[in-house]
């Protein structure tokens, strides 16, 4: 089957879309699949190109027998609106424009998280007269509202929801991570047979096993600490000032808690740590993804926080699975979700109060004085990862395509 995927996300881009993506589209090929990928030239989160990399009008890449259309944008850090929303614009035009130089295929594919993504896809659907299939990663406009204050009864949101149906009925089907995204879909009036959900998952591979680094640990000042780890964006969406904040709160000089990032609230992080005057908190700048195991293996604990906000009740944040997949007990911190309930079914994690730090200072306490709950949250942990492969997930959406190919 020959795929056009669009996503404004792409290796060697540092955030979980990109590695996700990357993973899918490469057992896709090993499958024998044609698979091409058109996306921008890899600037997030700071809005500025990588090392090597230039913003082109186009130019093709290859990675792993992935064919690779890179298209140029307009580049925003993110945070803000404005410019982000320019940035997204600006991707959906370019990636349309640019696509419309490629051969037919049987299947267009566009993923969000946010909502101008699919709009290059759809164009480029429709004049080639095939099907397209949305995947849905965050709920938009909802999500853009919580993290931005943006109001709900503002006429840009209006045109947000106005969008946000008009790509749903544009697509042949609907690809969603949670039981919750689902009915929210259907719940707007989209038919449930056009959804399927098919849940995230880590590379099993490279996180399974991380090995201990002493080495790195002296460098980082983190041996023989308790280390509680997060890694990830450090975005509007996740509340980290709470777990800061919880940081100054816990009892214990040897639990330090190591954050491995960007995004737009770090340095508001970096600064509350520097006012509270707290030491044991560890701040590292984005990492190449086969680099991050190594820094797994300095953990005991994985951190997962949102901010307590109704929207993130939904979802299921993919540093749950990596956690699982590396074989360490979480911490989950957030409104009640399909995430804190899937790590309540799988007993492999605590569930801490949203804003409150020292219920999260607690609970981090309890698993540093009993290592026999570190351990059997652990074990359950590594059981729980081999439901959420990334093989797994690519075999499912495949069949999904499939499905919609034909529907033609």
């Amino acid at each position: 089957m020959k795929i056009v995927f669009f996503t404004d996300h792409f290796v060697p881009e540092i955030s979980a879309p990109a590695a996700h993506i990357l993973d899918r589209c490469k057992l896709w090929v090993d499958q024998g699949h044609n698979v091409t990928v058109i996306t921008n030239f890899p600037n997030y989160p700071l809005g500025k190109t990588y090392t090597g990399y230039k913003n082109r009008i186009r130019k093709w890449d290859s990675i792993e027998g992935i064919k690779i259309l890179r298209v140029g944008t307009f580049m925003a850090e993110n945070k803000g609106t404005i410019l982000r929303t320019l940035d997204y614009i600006s991707f959906a035009i370019s990636s349309f424009l640019n696509s419309l130089f490629l051969r037919k295929p049987d299947i267009v594919y566009s993923t969000s998280p946010h909502i101008f993504a699919p709009l290059g896809a759809i164009g480029f659907a429709w004049i080639k007269r095939v099907p397209h299939v949305l995947e849905v990663r965050d709920l938009w406009p909802e999500s853009i509202a919580a993290t931005t204050g943006m109001s709900r009864n503002s006429w840009i949101f209006k045109l947000f929801l106005f969008l946000e149906i008009f790509i749903y009925k544009s697509s042949k089907k609907i690809v969603v991570f949670t039981d919750s995204f689902k009915s929210h879909i259907t719940s707007k009036g989209i038919a449930n047979s056009k959804l399927d959900v098919v849940i995230n998952g880590a590379n099993t591979k490279l996180f399974s096993d991380p090995e201990y680094d002493i080495e790195l640990a002296k460098e980082l000042g983190l041996k023989d600490k308790f280390v509680v780890g997060y890694f990830g964006t450090h975005g509007l969406s996740h509340g980290l000032l709470n777990a800061i904040r919880a940081a100054s709160l816990v009892k214990d000089n040897d639990i330090f808690f190591l954050f491995v990032g960007e995004g737009a609230e770090k340095k508001s992080m970096i600064a509350l740590a520097k006012d509270l005057g707290i030491t044991n908190v560890c701040f590292i700048g984005q990492q190449l993804r086969n680099k991050i195991p190594k820094f797994w293996g300095l953990c005991n604990v994985g951190l997962v926080h949102l901010k307590n906000d109704p929207v993130f009740e939904t979802v299921i944040p993919s540093k749950i699975f990596e956690t699982m997949a590396a074989g360490r007990p979480l911490i989950y911190c957030g409104p009640v979700s399909d995430g804190s309930k899937l790590i309540l079914k799988h007993q492999c994690g605590l569930i801490s109060r949203p804003d409150d730090p020292r219920d999260l200072a607690n609970k981090i306490n309890e698993l540093k004085n009993n290592p026999q709950i570190i351990e059997k949250l652990a074990n359950n942990s590594k059981k729980a990862s081999i439901n959420f492969s990334r093989e797994r997930q690519a075999i499912k959406t495949l069949d999904v395509l499939k499905a919609a190919a034909r529907l033609k």
